[in-house]
């Protein structure tokens, strides 16, 4: 699956962060807990610098919590700060604050050294669209401060929104980077929803989603599918599953296109299950 794009909006998210940086004491990086690397935008490091970061393993709810557990393992072992954090429920939100101001607590000592009020800790947030930034930010804040949605492209500029534990922070739109080299790495951004359905070929797109489950995680489809008997291609299983779901035209021809968007939207929503597609 070849995906090659840039749109003007994502070139300008890029100046915005790097502009904005200065003002900021820590970073938060959302990463999608079902997809962290293909979710990590290879750019933001370089763009951030020494920044303080913390990693943010966003939608834990629909990820395998075992695989999780491991992915937090591993960025631990890189010598990172990481949170899984669920914001359905608010897991791990306590934690993103305590870190937060654990982070900037050296730079408010000193201000306060000096004479100097301490001020509220800066904060921006940043990751690939869709990765649930407006749902955190409303939690971390305590009530709607943004608009959510679950598809990419809500967040339209920047916007500064107070949050609790004396915090300020720096929402900015989802960016993603120039050219995706690995067509895995596109393929899982496509399939989590960060790349917009609309520029997809989404029979496609489900037709491998579905055939990847199968593989990896075909009792969960089964369960979900209702599916009782052995297939070993994935346009009978796809079949299958539109006649069970009625995704059926005239002259008894599958309806693939609406069959396409259940599978993907059921995936993404976790209906089918709690499904990683990375392992560290």
């Amino acid at each position: 699956m070849n995906i090659n794009w840039y749109p003007g909006h994502m070139k300008k998210t890029r100046e915005l962060i790097k502009e904005q940086l200065k003002l900021v004491d820590v970073v938060y990086e959302l990463l999608d807990a079902r997809i962290p690397l293909s979710s990590k935008n290879p750019d933001i490091d370089g763009i951030i610098g020494n920044k303080p970061k913390v990693i943010i393993l966003n939608k834990i709810d629909l990820a395998d919590p075992q695989i999780t557990s491991k992915w937090v393992n591993y960025f631990k072992e890189e010598g990172m700060t990481v949170i899984p954090v669920n914001t359905i429920t608010g897991e791990g939100i306590r934690q993103v604050i305590e870190e937060s101001q654990n982070a900037i607590k050296e730079k408010m000592d000193a201000l306060i050294k000096k004479g100097r009020k301490a001020r509220p800790a800066r904060i921006m947030i940043a990751g690939i669209p869709n990765v649930g930034k407006s749902s955190l930010i409303n939690k971390l804040a305590g009530r709607k401060s943004t608009q959510t949605g679950d598809r990419p492209g809500v967040t339209k500029g920047k916007q500064w929104i107070r949050l609790k534990g004396d915090m300020e922070l720096l929402d900015t739109p989802g960016i993603l980077w120039p050219k995706f080299e690995d067509p895995i790495v596109a393929q899982n951004l496509a399939f989590s929803g960060a790349i917009k359905d609309e520029i997809m070929d989404t029979e496609t797109l489900a037709y491998k989603l579905l055939e990847i489950l199968w593989n990896d995680h075909k009792e969960k489809v089964i369960e979900r599918y209702k599916i009782n008997e052995e297939y070993n291609s994935t346009i009978d299983i796809m079949d299958h599953i539109s006649r069970n779901r009625g995704c059926i035209l005239k002259g008894d021809e599958i309806d693939y296109s609406r069959i396409s968007n259940i599978i993907l939207d059921e995936f993404r929503s976790g209906k089918i299950g709690r499904i990683s597609l990375e392992r560290p």
